[in-house]
């Protein structure tokens, strides 16, 4: 299933870079013309930018195919969801840690492997605080261990958004020394053929500047997204420790309350132990 939607997201960009490199060439057309016609859209807009283009296409497929893979991977249901998160509240509520780590085990998402290797730690002979800090320590070494794979995808979206200027600037300045090199040794200056060749070296640079304008943007917002699902099954370990911790020593609790807390209770038992002894005396 998995395999067919990553085709389908494939063919349906493919579909969409082609219609991005044809529409402005055909907008383009229009405006000047017949004579501009005779060459083909795709030498206008691709092959017309010299062998440097090669590097950008491929580039410019890798990162569409990039967000879509990010955001497929990023997906919520593969971290934290929500029905296993309250089921393993609940189970660690009933302080049944077993029976946690056995869902957890089950389980292939992110939180599933946290907490199955989490709660391990969980220390049975300290019922004040279970050995949280133990927990809290697994849960750090985790996630550390966890992060490079998380944000491997993630980071070469900041990779192709930061070469694809520095390409395109390359191909762009390759085509201006060529360009002022024929004008040294022809020593004329034709306007028409100077533009001409600064515009196709120029492509280079309008290429780059795209793909970064689409990887950058995207880069910064997974990453939030990646680190947002992290923090979610952290605090569902953090949740799950305190429902545990609170189960069995909720009682403790309330028996460690300071004298006099009470109040008017305390009072009221005061006044009704000063009647007694009073009646005893009359009585004597």
């Amino acid at each position: 299933m998995k395999s067919m939607i990553t085709r389908f997201g494939v063919r349906a960009l493919s579909l969409l870079t082609v219609a991005m490199i044809t529409l402005p060439a055909l907008v383009f057309a229009q405006e000047e013309g017949e004579a501009a016609t005779k060459k083909s859209m795709i030498d206008k807009w691709v092959v017309d930018g010299g062998w440097t283009m090669i590097p950008l296409v491929i580039l410019f497929f890798l990162t569409l195919m990039l967000v879509v893979y990010v955001a497929m991977q990023l997906n919520k249901k593969y971290f934290a969801p929500a029905a296993l998160r309250d089921e393993l509240v609940a189970l660690m509520s009933e302080c049944r840690v077993q029976s946690a780590i056995k869902l957890a085990t089950e389980s292939p998402t992110y939180l599933g492997r946290l907490v199955a290797y989490a709660l391990p730690n969980v220390d049975a002979n300290r019922p004040e605080d279970l050995g949280k800090d133990a927990v809290s320590d697994a849960v750090t070494d985790f996630t550390a261990n966890e992060r490079p794979n998380l944000m491997r995808f993630v980071d070469l979206l900041a990779l192709a958004g930061s070469t694809a200027p520095t390409i395109g600037l390359f191909g762009t300045i390759q085509g201006m020394v060529e360009a002022f090199g024929v004008l040294a040794e022809t020593g004329q200056a034709d306007p028409t053929t100077l533009a001409g060749s600064i515009s196709v070296a120029l492509l280079t640079t309008f290429w780059g500047l795209i793909i970064s304008l689409i990887a950058l943007p995207v880069f910064y917002f997974q990453k939030k997204i990646a680190q947002s699902r992290e923090a979610d099954c952290v605090n569902a370990v953090e949740d799950m420790m305190n429902a545990a911790i609170n189960t069995l020593n909720g009682e403790a609790m309330l028996a460690r309350i300071p004298e006099g807390f009470g109040g008017d209770d305390e009072e009221e038992g005061a006044d009704e132990e000063e009647y007694e002894e009073e009646e005893y005396e009359e009585e004597a």
